[in-house]
């Protein structure tokens, strides 16, 4: 295509596709009027037909997803003429803060879809005060994903490429989302991959039969096995009165790890809280300004491995240090609006609960979390440290079991099992009395296939993080890197 050429369509593309003031713009005519006559002189011209790109796939774990897209060719009008990169750029904001009022728009119709948004009031405002529906939201996201696809082989800067794929994925969640919203239901695989962009694939529970007989051995006796689990780790229930003072030591400690890797800015803080009647055990909301909320249900007994669990996966390094992150080094640095809205349904998700998890053992590595909670948060709780580390032994062959909650929801959402099965199969693979299990599927019923975050998300970050067995120190900067770039399941599978 010419240059001229080029950078006239996407002009037109940029002020009609994305808004209808731009139609009005004389300048927008102008160009328009150029287009055409450029068309009409261009009608019997001889064209070549571009040969078609090499198909290309990326593996994930070990479904394949959408690729990233192809850089533009050498030589390519791109490449050549800055002035249609700028152009295209623009587009990209635009599609941007459309994006932003379209979630905030969905909002509307759930408002727990919105987990966090510090970006301009007047977008919030007026997708409050007159928000579409979700017919007409589902088809604005297919429109803004059509105008994305337009310009990608005009962004040829690789930060410029990265956040495209990451914004047509946040897209396809949004349409996703709204469909659901309409009362569409989709596959559980299905509704993994368009929310979240990874098509889990999950073992049958047969294959964690196993790892029950192995803890079967830590923890002897009579009775069901999830019986014997959940009273032997009843002896580690932390009273309602150390509740606080345990919990801030151990953040305290989760804090002073993350703050020896990365420097915090200014005024970041939260407040801990703890609450009841929730379907979750533990809940980060993210304020903007490096400010967050967390909060902890105690509706069941909390036992001590949730301190530093909690600690880590809602403070640091997990949501607070993830959200932070983001709001400094893509919102404030590089002025991407999209990241201003957090939807909870959306790939961000898969990297916010996947790190989150993982930042638990990056740190505390091997054996430093059982000297913490020996030295500091059993005596805080009001607990004698056991004489031996089976404690530490069965919390780390629990692990294996991770998998099997996927499993279960999986079957449950798809219909092949109902209620009363889930529950059993949940006390059964997660070891857990009955209202654990009651609760954990409580959660499964109101968050669907967004459970596949935890699990696989840890298991994807880790693999990345620690490829390639890299030193302690890179593995904190692989770590911090993904959480502050747009990244998507594709890019930690990337080899």
């Amino acid at each position: 295509m010419p240059r001229r050429s080029a950078l006239l369509t996407l002009a037109v593309l940029a002020g009609m596709t994305l808004s209808g003031c731009y139609a009005l713009d004389p300048e927008m005519r102008r160009v328009v009027a150029q287009r055409k006559a450029a068309e009409r002189a261009a009608k019997d011209a001889p064209t070549e037909q571009a040969p078609a790109e090499p198909a290309m796939a990326v593996t994930i774990l070990p479904q394949t997803v959408l690729p990233p897209p192809m850089p533009a060719p050498a030589g390519a009008d791109a490449a050549l003429d800055p002035t249609v990169a700028a152009v295209a750029r623009h587009t990209l904001d635009s599609v941007a803060h459309d994006y932003v009022g379209l979630v905030l728009e969905l909002g509307t119709h759930n408002k727990s879809d919105i987990d966090a948004y510090y970006g301009p009031k007047a977008l919030m405002a007026a997708a409050v005060t007159d928000p579409r529906s979700l017919a007409m939201l589902g088809e604005a996201a297919r429109q803004l994903s059509a105008s994305l696809d337009d310009v990608t082989p005009h962004l040829t800067a690789a930060a410029d490429q990265r956040r495209l794929r990451a914004l047509k994925a946040m897209l396809l969640a949004a349409e996703t989302r709204s469909e659901m919203l309409q009362g569409k239901r989709l596959a559980f695989a299905d509704e993994a991959e368009r929310l979240f962009g990874v098509r889990p694939k999950l073992e049958p529970l047969s294959a964690y039969d196993a790892a029950l007989a192995a803890i079967a051995q830590l923890v002897p006796g009579d009775g069901e096995l999830a019986d014997r689990v959940d009273a032997y780790f009843n002896r580690f229930t932390i009273p309602a009165a150390r509740l606080k003072p345990t919990f801030d030591a151990a953040i305290a400690q989760c804090r002073a790890r993350t703050a020896a890797q990365v420097a915090m800015p200014e005024g970041e803080n939260f407040d801990l809280q703890f609450v009841t009647g929730k379907s979750w055990s533990g809940y980060n909301f993210y304020m903007g300004g490096y400010r967050s909320i967390i909060q902890v249900n105690t509706d069941l007994p909390i036992r001590l491995s949730r301190a530093l669990d909690l600690g880590c996966h809602e403070g640091y390094p997990g949501h607070h240090l993830f959200n932070l992150q983001i709001e400094a080094k893509l919102v404030r640095d590089r002025n991407w609006i999209e990241y201003s809205v957090y939807p909870l349904y959306s790939p961000q998700s898969f990297l916010a609960e996947g790190s989150a998890n993982y930042g638990i053992d990056l740190a505390f590595p091997g054996d430093e979390r059982i000297a913490v909670e020996r030295g500091t948060i059993m005596p805080l709780a009001g607990m004698e440290p056991p004489a031996d580390e089976r404690y530490w032994q069965l919390l780390d062959a629990m692990k294996a079991l991770s998998g099997a909650r996927l499993t279960i929801a999986q079957q449950y959402l798809d219909g092949a099992i109902d209620r009363p099965t889930a529950v059993a199969l949940t006390q059964k693979y997660g070891l857990v009395s009955r209202p654990r299990a009651e609760q954990m599927t409580d959660f499964t019923e109101k968050y669907r296939s967004y459970v596949i975050n935890y699990g696989l998300g840890e298991a994807m970050v880790r693999d990345y993080v620690e490829r390639g067995g890299p030193s302690r120190d890179m593995m904190w900067r692989r770590f911090l890197g993904l959480i502050g770039e747009p990244t998507l399941p594709a890019d930690l599978a990337a080899q």
